[in-house]
């Protein structure tokens, strides 16, 4: 079975990391040395939203698996 083109887990993975570190240099930008926290809560974030996505794409995976050994059973 061929993977398809576009990956939306993927995608949506590099636009998270993305717009994290925007936030990050923004927040730098706009406040300087007391920034420093809500850095560290940006990051945290990208963390957890990195740790979801990673989680989601092992349950497609799974699933997929297992519909293929079923498949297989089958037959």
């Amino acid at each position: 079975m061929a993977k398809p083109a576009f990956d939306i887990l993927r995608a949506l993975a590099i636009a998270s990391q993305a717009l994290g570190f925007i936030v990050i240099i923004t927040l730098e930008t706009l406040l300087g040395d007391a920034a420093r926290a809500w850095q560290g809560v940006t990051l945290a974030l990208m963390v957890v939203v990195a740790l979801g996505i990673a989680l989601a794409r092992l349950y497609r995976r799974n699933k997929r698996r297992k519909r293929q050994m079923a498949q297989q059973h089958d037959e």
